[in-house]
Parts: C-alpha cells; sequence; structure tokens
C-alpha cells in the first residue's frame, strides 16, 4: 500500500512539471521566433510597381597602385627598341631619374651587344687595324685605310657610338643616308664606314679590329671594341622577352669554295711519298671550320688506276681510291663533278666514284649516272640559311658526256639553268652557280666568261664561281650578286708550270646570314711543292690582291 502511493506522486509529479513547460513555452519564447511567427506578404495598391529591395555590400579597401616607369635609352638603335614588348605594368618616362626600371647603352649590367663592324669597300688590300688606330680616328687622327677621310656613318650609328665612346671629333664622322653609304664609301676609294652587323652585303669587306671579325665563327663579343653593351637596371626588366643581338650565332652559315682539286700526276706522286693527307696540312684548318665545304674534283676514282708518275705525258687522268682520305680530312661536304677530266676513264670509274660519294653521305651535281642526275641541284640548309648549288661545263663536247643513260660532266644548258635558278629563289634558296669554263692563263676575266656569268646572275645566283681556273682571276660584283671568275688551283701539280700565276689561289669563303649572302673572305694560299700550298704572307697576299683587284678593273 505504502509503494502504490509513492509511484502515484511520482506520476502526478511528472504530468505537473510538462504542463508548467508548456505554458512557459507558449507565453514568452515562441512569439518571438520566426517560425512562429504569421507574415502577410506586401499587395501593393492598383498600378503600383513592387518596391525592389536594394543591399550595400561594401566594397574591400583598393589602394592606389603607381605603375612601374621605365626609361629607353633614345639613342637605342630602332631594331632593339622594336624587341621591347612592354608588360602593361610598364609605363614609359622620358625622366630617368623618375624610371625604376631602364635599358641604356652601357657595360653597368649588360644583357646583350650590338654588333657594329667597320667596314671598306671590298677591292680594299689592308685586312685590319688596331682598336686604338680606330678609336684615334674617331678623335680626329689619320687611320691606317683612309687617312684623313671621315668615317661614314648613319645618323642612328653616330647616335649609338656617341653614347658608348662620347662625341667625336668636329670631322671625324659622315653622316649620310644608309641607302647612300657605299656609293659614297667607292667613289672615295680608300674609305671606311661603320656599319650594323645585319646590313652587311658583299660590296663591302670587313675589316678586322685587333684582329677580330664578328664574321668568325668564334666571335666573342666582349672582346671587340665594335659590340656596343646594352644595360638594363630595375628588376621588372624580368617580365620583358629576351632581348637578342643583331648577330645571332644561329642564323650564321659559311660556306667555303674552292678551285681545281685532281689528284693525280706529281701531286699523287708527292702524297705517295709524304703521305695521302699531306696536300691539306697547312690549310686544313680553314676547309674543314666551314659549315659547308665545297670541293670541285675533276678526276675519277678507279681500282685500276696506275701508279702516278710525275712526268705523265697525257691527259687521261683517274685517282687511286685511297686518296678520297684527303678529302674525307678536310671537311667535304658537297662535290662538283663539272670537271674535264670526270670520264677520262670510262663509266665504269665515273660510277664507282659516285658510289665512293654516296657511301660517305657527301651529294654532287654538275655530274652524275646520267644527264638528268647531273643537272640535279645540291639543297642544302644550315642555321636557316638555304643554300643550292648547281653547275655545268661551258666547254660541251667530249668534255661533258652525261646522257640520258651515261655518266659523265653535264654540258651548261642555259635556259634550264636560269628556269631553275629562278626557281629556286622562289623556294628560298640562294644558288650558288659553278662553272667549268674555257682555262685562260689570264688575271683578266674573258668575254664569254663574263657573258655566261652575266645570265646565271641576272636569273637570281647570289655567287657565280669560276672552279676551272688554273690561276687566279678577276671579279664581279652587282646587286646582290658575286661573281669570282676563277681561284686557280686547290690541289694541282701546276706549281712550275706558268709560275707564279700558277702557284697561288684562292679559297673563298662565303658567310651567310638570317637568308642572306652579307659577305665574302678571300683566304689566299701559295704552293710550296707538287701538292701542299701554305697560307699567303702578308706581303705576297698584298701583291696577289692587288693584281687581282686590279684585273677586275677597281
Amino acid at each position: 500500500m505504502k509503494k502504490s502511493l509513492i509511484w502515484i506522486i511520482l506520476i502526478v509529479v511528472v504530468l505537473l512539471a510538462g504542463f508548467l513547460v508548456t505554458i512557459y513555452l507558449n507565453r514568452f519564447l515562441l512569439p518571438w521566433s520566426p517560425a512562429y511567427k504569421t507574415v502577410t506578404p506586401y499587395v501593393p495598391p492598383p498600378g503600383e510597381q513592387r518596391p525592389t529591395a536594394t543591399y550595400f555590400s561594401p566594397s574591400p579597401a583598393t589602394a592606389t597602385v603607381e605603375p612601374d616607369l621605365f626609361w629607353i635609352d633614345p639613342a637605342l638603335p630602332e631594331l632593339l627598341r622594336s624587341q621591347l614588348n612592354l608588360p602593361v605594368s610598364l609605363e614609359t618616362t622620358k625622366q630617368l631619374d623618375q624610371a625604376t626600371a631602364a635599358i641604356f647603352i652601357g657595360n653597368e649590367d649588360p644583357i646583350t651587344h650590338w654588333i657594329y663592324v667597320l667596314s671598306a669597300p671590298f677591292p680594299t688590300v689592308t685586312d685590319g687595324i688596331s682598336s686604338s688606330e680606330l678609336r684615334a680616328t674617331w678623335q680626329g687622327d689619320n687611320n691606317p685605310i683612309s687617312g684623313r677621310q671621315p668615317l661614314l656613318m648613319t645618323e642612328e650609328v653616330l647616335g649609338v657610338l656617341s653614347a658608348y665612346w662620347g662625341e667625336p671629333s668636329a670631322g671625324a664622322v659622315e653622316v649620310l643616308p644608309g641607302d647612300q653609304i657605299s656609293e659614297k664609301a667607292w667613289q672615295s676609294r680608300p674609305s671606311l664606314a661603320i656599319l650594323p652587323f645585319e646590313i652587311l652585303s658583299p660590296d663591302w669587306k670587313v675589316i678586322k679590329l685587333d684582329g677580330i671579325s664578328p664574321l668568325q665563327k668564334d666571335f666573342i663579343p666582349e672582346d671587340y671594341v665594335l659590340a656596343v653593351p646594352i644595360s638594363h637596371s630595375g628588376s621588372v626588366l624580368d617580365d620583358l622577352q629576351e632581348i637578342t643581338s643583331n648577330r645571332d650565332p644561329q642564323k650564321l652559315t659559311t660556306v667555303v669554295m674552292t678551285g681545281v682539286t685532281a689528284l693525280v700526276r706529281a701531286t699523287a706522286w708527292t702524297m705517295e711519298a709524304e703521305g695521302i693527307n699531306y696536300p691539306a696540312q697547312d690549310i686544313k684548318g680553314w676547309l674543314k671550320d666551314a659549315d659547308i665545304t665545297h670541293i670541285s674534283n675533276e678526276v675519277p676514282f678507279a681500282n685500276w688506276c696506275p701508279y702516278p708518275n710525275p712526268s705523265q705525258k697525257g691527259l687521261k687522268f683517274c685517282s687511286d681510291p685511297r686518296y678520297i682520305q684527303l678529302m674525307e680530312i678536310i671537311g667535304t661536304d658537297v662535290v662538283e663533278l663539272t670537271g674535264d677530266h670526270f670520264g677520262d676513264y670510262g663509266p665504269e670509274a665515273m660510277l664507282y666514284t659516285l658510289e665512293l660519294y654516296q657511301e660517305r653521305g657527301w651529294p654532287y651535281y654538275g655530274g652524275g649516272a646520267n644527264r638528268q642526275d647531273a643537272q640535279e641541284p645540291v639543297l642544302l640548309e644550315h642555321n636557316g640559311n638555304k643554300i643550292a648549288f648547281l653547275g655545268c661545263n661551258a666547254k660541251g663536247g667530249g668534255y661533258a658526256t652525261a646522257g640520258p643513260q651515261y655518266p659523265g660532266a653535264v654540258a651548261c644548258d642555259f635556259n634550264k639553268m636560269t628556269e631553275q635558278i629562278k626557281s629556286l629563289r622562289e623556294e628560298g634558296y640562294l644558288p650558288i652557280a659553278t662553272f667549268q669554263h674555257f682555262e685562260y692563263y689570264t688575271y683578266v676575266a674573258q668575254p664569254d666568261q663574263i657573258r655566261d656569268a652575266k645570265k646565271l646572275t641576272q636569273a637570281g645566283a647570289v655567287i657565280v664561281s669560276g672552279s676551272q681556273a688554273h690561276q687566279p682571276q678577276g671579279f664581279e660584283i652587282k646587286a646582290d650578286a658575286f661573281v669570282h671568275h676563277g681561284l686557280g688551283n686547290l690541289f694541282f701539280d701546276q706549281i712550275y708550270e706558268i709560275p707564279p700565276n700558277t702557284a697561288t689561289a684562292f679559297i673563298d669563303r662565303h658567310i651567310f646570314y638570317n637568308g642572306q649572302h652579307i659577305s665574302t673572305e678571300l683566304l689566299t694560299i701559295k704552293f710550296i711543292d707538287y701538292a701542299r700550298a701554305r697560307p699567303m704572307t702578308a706581303s705576297e697576299r698584298e701583291d696577289l690582291l692587288r693584281t687581282v683587284f686590279r684585273a677586275s678593273g677597281w
């Protein structure tokens, strides 16, 4: 009885507590809850638009940022300025003291070098002067080439060099429009001009400074007095694209052209006595260092070729196949086959010779397995420069045996060659045309040589080179065409035949840059025996240059 009473009391207490909690919620808490409230929608009177609520969202505070100010040296070359694609964060200023970044002429922090070239008209004998002599000329003194004649240059070049060297002395410089400098220089020879590297052309000779030329493959700008440093300040320049020089070694190509090679008779006899590579030991570097080395080998190789006889009377020639080693060590890249003697030992020897070249990856032209093969140009590309070689034998007849199904040198078909040259130019190639012409033992080029060269230059050949001459011959330079009518022998035994004419020769080093033929360097050699040539001494070179320039009408 007692336990039942306790349970009844507990139940009553629980029920009473729940009742009191419900009253509290309804009276004090629920009326303030949004979920509890009843919202009556607003209904606008007839004709009145429902109001639109506008909510304000405060923007974060924006700081005012001043743009970076960039100063560009007004003396900078226009070609360099055209590379400056400035980021939007930069604004230019004309006040250097206000700038946070700058690009200017000076040595403070070089990012590149702008290359200039001391140049003279092509038929200039002197090869170089010292940098101190050039600086003295800037200050009004005489120089070894043009005496007191002023240095020729454009207004832009004057501005760059004045910013770098200081103003020249009065009368030391003559300013001309760029298209008038070459004509002025040729009219006032001996003369000197300072030109930007990228506008060089074959009518100029590059004059070395302290023995350094920008045409050299191992050129180091920091060692060259006409390499103008372009510097910068301010880390903001890190946002700019790379600024490149006007001399990019990745756009440069050197092509070496040579004259007669005939590894026969006394030349071959000397090679047997002194070693196969003996003829090239003093000039190998000139040949091997070129990007493209041209060799005009007139004679076929034959396994049955007799032992060489230095007193051989006839003019039927062949070479022992072992002698091809000489062509390998000088770095042969392309072989000309226009020579008179390619067919001397018949079709078997010619086809065998072609196999030897093909095994070594040497393309050939001007001769071949048949006429069509012989007329095909050799197409090469190096550092973006597209070079084409094509050639022919101007004598024809028995000297040019290539036929529809017969190997040999190919006779000149000028209609076909001119069409080929025009087509190659349209395709972006720079054609080099070579001749096996009639041999004239004269420094002066003969009328038929001049006539035939003109046909090819008018078609668009940038270089015409005479491979047949056994002695040096003259030049022509017209517009963008360079003609050397005869280089003389490279490896042949005529040293004692008509001395001193046949004892000297040229190797022509042509420079191509950014799709243009810009310069030619004349390398001069003298034979010391039947096989071996060496570089000329300074006095020997001066004599030869004066003689051949005079024969060219200069």
